[in-house]
């Protein structure tokens, strides 16, 4: 694999620490990133992404679409050859349960109602 085709990437978490730096093909997609960053996930870290879903990666103000590659996200405008890109991560936890989970039918909220007056 030719050199330019290599991209040495760290990811900045939310407390300021750093998960990498890692050499990656520019043919691998975010998707490919995020599941490294969860296997990889330090220990003892407050928030912890139980998933890849869970987590965004932000590069240059941008949050990275799944199924880009990493060639797609780079953005040349700055970059020094051979630095290391460096990514924000953010973890936003799947909510367990839906609004339209949560939401009573009304015959229950009736009948639910009626038993507390009785």
């Amino acid at each position: 694999m030719p050199e330019e085709d290599l991209v040495d990437i760290k990811f900045r978490l939310y407390d300021g620490s750093d998960i990498g730096p890692f050499r990656y093909s520019s043919a691998a997609t975010v998707d490919m990133l995020k599941q490294r960053i969860v296997s990889d996930w330090p220990k003892g870290k407050t928030v912890v992404p139980k998933s890849a879903n869970e987590v965004k990666l932000i590069n240059s103000g941008k949050i990275l679409e799944n199924n880009k590659t990493v060639g797609q996200c780079k953005v040349p405008f700055g970059e020094i050859a051979g630095s290391v890109i460096i990514m924000h991560v953010v973890v936003q936890p799947s909510l367990a349960k839906t609004k339209a989970d949560m939401i009573i039918p009304l015959e229950l909220a009736t009948s639910i109602s009626k038993k507390k007056e009785g």
